[in-house]
């Protein structure tokens, strides 16, 4: 059976997504509803798949200064072998599938400009890559992670 989110689910989705160390008592007191109901919706939403509680790191904190989108073409009987390719890639923080030319979509996060050289170099080098498209990230104006 699906779990079906409800509006009292959406509003501590939203309040974590704000403040993801926000106490179930202050979510509570927000939402005009007991703690323990609070802990209960939080635990369905945890065990159903819907919320997934994970640290955010600031790349720019780190070092990663640069990073850019890059548009792959891909043999199509090649793709879940490149997908796997491209996992193992540290520099890789995302990978999806796309419609239009491009199959797949990256996005990486590194140091600096050369590194993004690098990257590009390496992946010209799989064989299954047919096309190469980078977009250089100038400057993020916004990076949320509020779905609701």
């Amino acid at each position: 059976m699906k779990y079906e989110i409800d509006e009292l689910d959406r509003g501590i989705i939203k309040l974590l997504s704000k403040d993801g160390r926000m106490s179930f008592t202050e979510i509570a007191g927000k939402m005009n509803v007991t703690e323990k109901t609070v802990r209960l919706r939080y635990k369905n939403l945890i065990d159903n798949h819907i919320l997934e509680v994970v640290g955010v790191v600031n790349p720019i904190a780190l070092g990663l200064k640069a990073g850019a989108i890059i548009q792959l073409k891909v043999r199509p009987q090649s793709i879940h072998k490149v997908i796997d390719e491209l996992k193992t890639f540290r520099e890789i923080r995302y990978v999806t599938l796309t419609s239009g030319q491009y199959s797949l979509l990256v996005q990486i996060a590194v140091p600096s400009q050369d590194e993004i050289t690098d990257l590009l170099l390496r992946l010209n080098g799989l064989e299954d890559i047919t096309e190469v498209n980078s977009i250089v990230q100038l400057e993020v104006f916004k990076n949320t992670f509020e779905f609701i």
